[in-house]
């Protein structure tokens, strides 16, 4: 019986759900509580009534109706508008979580539930000893990828066992928060030159993480694809309608993972959703750089990303006859000379992967007089009925802009053009054993984009304007001091593709036991004969060959992102004004519009261009401004409009990151640029 002096003070009952594996205890209980009484006073009446005596500090109140956590504890019922009709749920907030990483392997550990995704993705990359957990985040696998791997399970007649590393006994994924200071720049690592695996003192930087040395080992070594058959099972996204249905699963970074409906042991995939690999340094990113370029890897063999049948003979050559190789041998081996790591590390210097991160420019190694490019070059513009017109000009490079004369003497005159290059694209057209050097520009102009090719005569010449034409693209001169080191990689670049066939190579015993078909895409394994390939493979091998294990990993890497494609994430959306459907691109650098029938780019817009931009939540459009009254609003079909916003505003936090400043990261303002105000 309750006294009507109870009833007089508008207290009410509310029903709570325990989560605890106690069989012989209730698990639903009524509290009689009122408006006034603070969440943090509803828990503990609550543990008060259910007498078990256990650690409850990690459980907190879920409100199902509403999909949200009460986790201010200082708040009043009335305050979080709790009524008598809510259903709570008082469950822990950690909870196991299996992880697919970029290397397909699965990771099983516990997961902050009631953490904003971006905290938990860092939690886990801490487990996980991966730096820069900004550039990473959580993908719902695609309704087609599920449905090809139900497909394969049904058709297979053994059971399939995935192997699960189990890493659920960390003090990060039991809510305890990380040590600071956990990657210091002062620290001196002992590393595998061969590999990049910390070595075995290496491990002890990371006193929160539970890898073990073996455990670490399969994180940062590749391992090579069993069969064949592995690739034809997985899901392959054959048009941009395909990309794009990919693109729509990745979690909000601004919500926890129980308001997006996951659900404990639910699998997700743990993947680089921002291609600004900041600060890659083999000392202390193994594991990083080993998972950065399994990505790439799988993108390249799943053909998520375009690549000329040359390029693939490269990425072939690069994982398939050395890293599975160096990979497999230097388990077995321990590299430790002295002289090794010095020549390893001269040579890795030189190799560090920042694209566009932070202030590459140094004032004083700029110069005050900028440098110009003049030569003879063949201009070749596109016709009707497939015919090109090839004439040579005397051209001339400065600034952003490309001017073209008749001849050299005439170069004082006016120029027949002048091309403007800023916020065009580049792409490279490029056969080395053709010896064709073609560089290929798409310039913005008001009804679409101009296509104009310039055909250079030899790798150094090409490499040069090359280099200024994509420095141009993205409104910097050659005075700038990336110049010379994309000049560099250019060149280097050429070289990996530059190989000649020697007779060594094809009775070369070591070819014999490997699969060439595990190491390029489908299209090429039913084009040549399994003989074929490992021959020409071979032969792309001889450039790469003395390559140490994490500089080959490193020079992949930048293979793949030196494709015209590299970076690309796409959408399917109705642009303001329009009647038919396009695909918007979204680069670290840019947006791009494609026409979705051919995939050709109409329009290019760059963030530096770019003023401001802002959703409307009521219509799910975005709008953006830039430079010169240019704007552009759209509404996106194949994900919601929180995707795309996160995106930009993601890439527009990346670009503030820079090297003099500490490791630790300012979310509020990610949270500021990415956060929708629904």
């Amino acid at each position: 019986m309750i006294s009507s002096s109870q009833y007089g003070s508008h207290s009410w009952e509310l029903l709570v759900t325990v989560d605890h594996q106690h069989e012989e205890v209730q698990k639903e209980f009524l509290l009689r509580v009122t408006g006034d009484l603070h969440i943090g006073g509803v828990m503990l009446k609550l543990v008060e009534q259910i007498k078990i005596s256990q650690d409850w500090s990690d459980y907190a109140l879920w409100w199902e109706q509403k999909k949200c956590w009460l986790l201010k504890t200082h708040w009043t019922l009335d305050k979080c508008g709790v009524q008598a009709d809510a259903k709570l749920f008082f469950t822990t907030q950690h909870k196991m979580l299996r992880l697919r990483l970029p290397n397909m392997k699965t990771v099983r550990l516990k997961v902050s539930f009631s953490s904003m995704v971006f905290k938990a993705v860092s939690d886990i990359c801490k487990i996980l000893n991966i730096r820069r957990s900004e550039e990473l985040s959580l993908l719902k696998q695609s309704e087609d990828s599920l449905k090809k791997k139900k497909k394969k399970d049904k058709n297979s007649k053994e059971p399939v066992t995935e192997d699960i590393l189990n890493l659920c006994n960390s003090p990060v994924s039991s809510g305890l928060s990380g040590s600071p200071g956990l990657y210091s720049k002062t620290m001196t690592p002992v590393y595998d030159p061969i590999s990049g695996t910390p070595a075995s003192s290496t491990i002890t930087w990371f006193s929160d993480s539970p890898l073990t040395e073996q455990n670490c080992s399969i994180l940062a070594f590749s391992h090579p694809i069993c069969s064949p058959d592995t690739l034809a099972e997985m899901y392959q996204p054959r048009t941009l309608a395909d990309k794009a249905k990919v693109n729509a699963g990745w979690l909000d970074s601004s919500r926890s993972l129980m308001e997006q409906g996951i659900l404990e042991d639910d699998q997700l995939l743990l993947r680089f959703k921002y291609y600004t690999f900041f600060d890659l340094n083999p000392k202390y990113d193994a594991v990083r750089i080993n998972q950065i370029y399994e990505q790439a890897r799988w993108a390249i063999l799943l053909e998520e990303i375009d690549c000329t049948e040359e390029e693939m003979l490269i990425f072939a050559a690069l994982q398939a006859y050395h890293i599975s190789k160096l990979s497999l041998s230097s388990e077995a081996q321990d590299f430790t000379c002295e002289s090794e790591v010095d020549e390893v590390e001269a040579a890795l210097s030189n190799l560090e992967v920042t694209l566009e991160g932070g202030n590459a420019s140094n004032i004083l190694e700029d110069i005050t007089d900028i440098p110009k490019l003049a030569d003879n070059l063949r201009l070749v513009r596109p016709r009707k009925l497939s015919l090109k017109a090839i004439k040579p000009y005397w051209f001339v490079f400065k600034d952003t802009s490309v001017s073209y004369f008749k001849n050299k003497e005439s170069a004082q005159g006016e120029p027949i053009e002048k091309l403007n290059l800023k916020g065009c694209e580049v792409v490279p057209d490029v056969n080395v054993a053709a010896k064709k050097f073609g560089i290929k520009l798409l310039i913005p102009v008001a009804d679409g984009m101009n296509e104009v090719y310039l055909r250079c005569d030899n790798e150094n010449q090409y490499a040069r304007w090359m280099a200024a034409c994509v420095l141009a693209s993205k409104g910097k001169t050659m005075a700038d001091s990336s110049y010379h080191p994309e000049v560099h990689k250019i060149l280097s670049f050429l070289k990996m593709k530059n190989w000649t066939m020697s007779p060594q190579a094809i009775s070369d015993p070591e070819s014999i036991d490997m699969k060439p078909e595990c190491f390029v895409s489908l299209r090429y394994t039913k084009k040549y004969k399994s003989k074929q390939l490992a021959a020409r493979i071979l032969e792309a091998h001889q450039n790469v060959s003395q390559m140490p294990l994490v500089e080959a990993k490193l020079r992949f890497i930048q293979a793949w992102q030196s494709l015209p494609e590299f970076g690309l994430s796409y959408y399917i959306v109705r642009f303001k004004g329009s009647k038919k459907d396009d695909v918007l691109g979204v680069s670290y650098n840019r947006l791009i519009r494609i026409d979705i029938a051919t995939g050709d780019p109409i329009t290019t817009w760059r963030f530096s261009n770019m003023k401001q931009w802002n959703v409307n939540w009521e219509i799910r459009q975005v709008a953006i401004e830039f430079d010169q009254n240019v704007s552009i609003a759209f509404t996106c079909l194949s994900a919601d409009c929180k995707i795309i916003h996160e995106y930009i505003g993601g890439y527009i936090f990346l670009s503030t990151r820079s090297k003099d400043q500490n490791e630790t990261l300012d979310e509020d303002l990610f949270h500021k640029l990415t956060g929708g105000q629904e």
